[in-house]
């Protein structure tokens, strides 16, 4: 009984914060969106609009749930609630500081993936549930997107996991002590990022969402409480990759000789503040351009970049740095002119 009291007040500790930046998170957004489109963001409720967020959330939870005809009402609920979860336990996952035992284990990494695979087969679910075609059609797109990327989000890491001779999360934060890891690992962090957004269904690869082709993706159907589960469920999913990135690329929660949980949430929301930006500046892709650059533009460069650094790690231990930052001296000026070709270009 005192263990389940425990797992209870764990849950509410870890996960109440979660929630409360999650609703801030958003109000953000507006307000760096209203500032990029020369508008007011939410300035009513609350001082500054502080409280938007909260009474949006308030409204969802007290507006009718509609339930579409001949639709499968006990999937139509459930899969909605699951991607809220699993999204949401992630976070008992991420190390935000030196002292998380909980994520001190070489398996983690492992664990992540697949609560992240979990959630294209409840995505799937929800549009067939909803017994629509738009939301059905929705669903297939995402869930194609997906798995698109996540193939390329487990190839980028395989570099940084030969290099640390671990998956340990911890013991990656701990490397990046002296240079952090988005310095040698420049190419395949410009990738993961592109990668983050496109599995985040965020602009400019927010394809399931394309308001002008398919209304408004798999959760088309969805309203009241359904609907808000789905809606935290993005923007926990936006924090989560931004997370990744910072575990990754950016020391975690280190910078110098500094550790503290404080650092891991500003990196955090710098990379948040790059995906508002991104949504209120670049135009979104087609469908064709999206699974275009995945597998005929990305997967060459992510195995040859994956070859690449093997051979760097294995053949030259100690002068590794040292050759990497050659090889972007030298290859910098034609990766960038190859990337501006795959965006400029439809073939």
């Amino acid at each position: 009984m005192l263990m389940i009291v425990d797992l209870i007040i764990n849950a509410i500790i870890t996960f109440i914060p979660v929630l409360i930046v999650i609703a801030f998170t958003i109000l953000f957004e507006r307000k760096l969106l209203g500032a990029i489109q020369r508008r007011e963001g939410p300035n009513n409720v609350g001082l500054f609009g502080l409280l938007q967020s909260f009474i949006d959330g308030f409204k969802l939870i007290f507006k009718e749930n509609i339930l579409p005809y001949k639709s499968n009402k006990i999937l139509f609920f459930l899969c909605s609630l699951l991607i809220f979860v699993m999204s949401l336990s992630s976070w008992s996952l991420i190390p935000i500081s030196e002292d998380s035992t909980n994520v001190d284990s070489d398996y983690t990494i492992f664990i992540i993936f697949a609560f992240s695979i979990i959630n294209v087969y409840f995505i799937i679910l929800a549009g067939w549930a909803s017994n629509s075609k738009y939301a059905f059609i929705g669903a297939l797109r995402s869930a194609a997107q997906m798995i698109s990327y996540e193939v390329y989000f487990g190839l980028l890491l395989l570099p940084i996991f030969f290099f640390t001779k671990s998956t340990n999360l911890v013991d990656i934060i701990l490397m990046q002590k002296e240079c952090w890891f988005v310095v040698p690992f420049y190419p395949i962090f410009i990738m993961f990022f592109v990668t983050s957004l496109a599995e985040t269904n965020r602009s400019p690869f927010d394809l399931p969402e394309a308001e002008a082709e398919i209304v408004a993706g798999y959760n088309v159907e969805y309203s009241g409480l359904s609907f808000s589960f789905f809606f935290l469920a993005e923007y926990n999913n936006i924090l989560l990759n931004c997370s990744y990135i910072v575990i990754f690329f950016f020391g975690g929660f280190l910078f110098g000789s500094w550790s503290s949980p404080l650092i891991f949430f500003i990196k955090v929301f710098f990379l948040v503040s790059i995906f508002i930006f991104l949504r209120g500046i670049v135009p979104r892709y087609r469908y064709d351009q999206l699974m275009l650059i995945g597998w005929k533009k990305f997967l060459p460069l992510i195995l040859g970049l994956c070859i690449f650094y093997s051979i760097i790690i294995i053949f030259f231990p100690l002068t590794q740095y040292i050759f990497i930052l050659c090889f972007l001296l030298i290859s910098n000026y034609y990766y960038f002119y190859y990337w501006f070709r795959i965006v400029k270009n439809d073939k």
